[in-house]
């Protein structure tokens, strides 16, 4: 079969690549090695955690928030496998969503491993071993990503497991360890310890969320330890986990070299993913990954070293998001048939879906400073917030950071209630390069969260936050 553009890999960037492609009217295919479409995100990533996260929400709020509103329960109790139902019918909703546009869209599919034999031309290896060839004017990768391990510790898929196991397990732990304290352990730890397990957090960085702006991760320690009973080994270089019938412990170095051990029933080892290359046959076509995180390398049009074969998502450089590898898809399909699309990866947002929820985009305050950039800085508490109060969601706060001079938005910062969809509004705004003023000066609908957003605005203009 001949195509314009065929894509390997059928998660965020892959489907919205060749959806676009098809848009487009380029004659498209997707090759995917498994079963389902949607790649990590959509079967054992984004959507099934998010899932998890919402019915551990619902049920820590009737244990613990309900009482307060007046809503008495008794002899309540979580069903752990109907929990994992649940979540198992969410994502086979979205997979089936993406069979129904691929069939709209007139887009070819075939399931199995994807490799080049030459640039043009791919070999689909199927699960019986039978291969057939396709050919193509364009090749995108998009193969994903998948857990990190440590080459010191095991993981076994039973007691000590990545996000893919932790979302699957049939019991709620006694006492989770999580090794890392970025966005995937700090999500599926909070979704155990809202359900009653002990959940303690092990992480080799001096704070959680590193990579956010600082205030971010610390409030978030915060109210995660005083809602959630979470404990916190900031600091603490891991060294090794054994596993012995039903236990597992793990053993660290803490910050002065002093070797501690932690006791628990499971361990989710979430130290972050490596791009997923294996069985491509880059060598064919010789493409080189890089050493560090495995990743194609790639210029500013998402191109690879050899002509018509692109990689977006994951599998290159940036930040590891779905929304990330959905726009790089559109991108590509536009640059392949001749139009002159942009992505300004300072303002792609990053999320947290804990609770409160975490979002930040552009800059941090860190690397404002660390850049010497003058700014100036406006932060509001959804404590001062009536609709948080109405709502009993008071932790937390947004920040914005903006150009002494100009008062352009440099960075927005926010942790507390539906930050996941507030953060949307700084994008937009940033994305048409709006001062902290015009935010002040826009009407913000009373009451809702997002008249925070609007205060911390004031706050940074001549700290004239009205409710502060």
């Amino acid at each position: 079969m001949q195509y314009d553009v065929i894509v390997i890999g059928s998660g965020p960037g892959g489907y919205v690549g060749a959806i676009r492609c098809a848009q487009l009217g380029l004659k498209t295919a997707v090759i995917e090695k498994y079963s389902t479409f949607g790649g990590t995100c959509l079967n054992v990533g984004c959507i099934p955690s998010k899932a998890l996260l919402d019915t551990s929400e619902h049920y820590h709020n009737a244990a613990h928030n309900f009482e307060a509103h007046g809503i008495g329960l008794s002899n309540l109790k979580i069903d752990v496998k109907k929990m994992i139902e649940r979540k198992n019918d969410v994502i086979a909703q979205n997979t089936a969503g993406i069979t129904f546009l691929f069939k709209k869209n007139k887009i070819d599919a075939y399931e199995g491993v994807g490799s080049f034999i030459d640039k043009n031309t791919i070999k689909v290896t199927k699960k019986d071993g039978s291969t057939e060839e396709l050919k193509a004017k364009n090749v995108i990768i998009a193969t994903g990503s998948k857990p990190t391990a440590l080459p010191f510790l095991p993981i076994d898929k039973k007691r000590i497991i990545t996000s893919t196991e932790a979302l699957n397990l049939q019991e709620v732990p006694k006492h989770l360890i999580v090794i890392g304290g970025g966005v995937i352990g700090l999500e599926l730890g909070s979704v155990y310890a809202r359900l009653g397990a002990k959940v303690s957090v092990v992480e080799f960085a001096k704070s959680i969320l590193s990579t956010m702006d600082g205030g971010l991760g610390k409030e978030l320690q915060r109210v995660l330890k005083k809602n959630l009973g979470m404990e916190f080994f900031l600091g603490h270089k891991v060294t090794g986990a054994t596993t012995k019938g039903k236990k597992v412990t793990v053993t660290a170095e803490d910050p002065k070299g002093q070797e501690i051990s932690l006791e628990g029933d499971y361990c989710i080892v979430s130290v972050g993913r490596t791009a997923y290359t294996e069985g491509l046959g880059l060598e064919n076509i010789g493409i080189k990954t890089e050493e560090r995180g495995n990743k194609i390398p790639v210029n500013e049009h998402l191109e690879t070293s050899v002509e018509g074969v692109y990689a977006i998502g994951d599998v290159v450089k940036g930040a590891m998001l779905a929304h990330k590898a959905e726009d790089e898809g559109t991108y590509v399909a536009e640059r392949i048939v001749g139009q002159k699309p942009h992505i300004d990866y300072n303002l792609i947002p990053g999320v947290v879906y804990t609770w409160p929820e975490v979002a930040s985009v552009g800059k941090t305050e860190e690397q404002l400073k660390d850049a010497g950039v003058k700014y100036k800085s406006g932060s509001f508490s959804f404590k001062a917030s009536g609709r948080a109060k109405a709502s009993g969601d008071t932790d937390g706060f947004i920040k914005v950071l903006a150009d002494t001079e100009t008062d352009e938005i440099l960075g927005v910062h926010m942790i507390g209630p539906r930050a996941a969809d507030m953060i949307a509004e700084a994008v937009v705004a940033m994305e048409y390069r709006a001062s902290a003023e015009d935010i002040g000066r826009i009407c913000h609908a009373h009451p809702t969260f997002t008249e925070a957003f609007k205060e911390a605005a004031l706050a940074a203009t001549a700290n004239r936050a009205i409710h502060a």
